[in-house]
């Protein structure tokens, strides 16, 4: 499960990345070293322009936790923030997406905790590890669209944009520390990836691939990530490993 992760990724290194991307300067958000679930987060698509017509790339903020249209409410997005690839493509609050609303989630790396047994004089407490590439993960996910029933549909508040990642088991380095991890899509294949003409279920699992095949770098972090409250740069900072789980 991907329950945290940090966002650091200018606009301009996506373009680097990526090439041609559209946002508008007005919705960039600020880098977060602490993403928490019902958060803003950038994320990239294609959408068609309804003045132009035309297909555009663009960066966007969506709230993370996927709503599904068909929702009554967006109460229970923070139980959405992932989807298991196993049945991403059956299961009623994602097949949808993944037929025809693709994304990907750029992050520096994620999150993940593991419980340290209490010992004399001191309480047991979860550690928090940070795994990444040393790279851009081009998160895989999905994104929605859930209209507010009580609001005109031509109320630009009406319109709650959402968005889920994808994951699957974890291996190598990153099973060490938890169960699942976050599936990433190659630079090379955003074209196929963010195309809603692309519909094949099997064509498109085989693009999600495990990050650095799930061999991860593995650091033990500061404790202060535990609380959403805090952010910044510090919190990345080297902590000791009482576990011996980080490389």
């Amino acid at each position: 499960m991907c329950g945290r992760f940090v966002s650091t990724t200018t606009p301009q290194d996506l373009v680097s990345l990526l090439g041609e991307l559209r946002w508008d300067p007005a919705e960039a958000l600020a880098p977060s070293w602490n993403v928490a679930p019902t958060d803003p987060v950038p994320v990239v698509l294609e959408r068609v322009d309804r003045e132009t017509g035309e297909l555009v790339r663009g960066l966007r903020p969506l709230r993370w936790g996927l709503v599904p249209s068909w929702s009554k409410d967006p109460s229970g997005a923070a139980r959405m923030i992932n989807a298991r690839s196993e049945t991403v493509d059956t299961k009623p609050a994602f097949r949808k997406a993944f037929a025809a609303r693709r994304c990907v989630l750029p992050a520096d790396g994620y999150f993940e905790w593991r419980e340290v047994p209490a010992e004399a004089g001191r309480r047991k407490y979860k550690q928090p590890y940070f795994l990444s590439t040393g790279g851009v993960l081009l998160m895989a996910g999905l994104y929605e669209f859930w209209r507010d029933p009580g609001r005109p549909e031509d109320d630009p508040l009406a319109w709650l944009a959402t968005t889920t990642i994808i994951t699957t088991d974890a291996t190598d380095s990153a099973g060490r520390v938890h169960d699942r991890m976050p599936l990433t899509i190659a630079p090379d294949d955003l074209d196929v990836w963010l195309s809603a003409a692309h519909t094949d279920s099997a064509e498109l699992h085989h693009l999600l691939r495990r990050p650095a095949d799930g061999d991860l770098r593995v650091r033990a972090v500061s404790t202060a990530v535990n609380s959403v409250r805090n952010n910044g740069p510090e919190l990345l900072d080297d902590a000791p490993d009482p576990l011996g789980l980080a490389d």
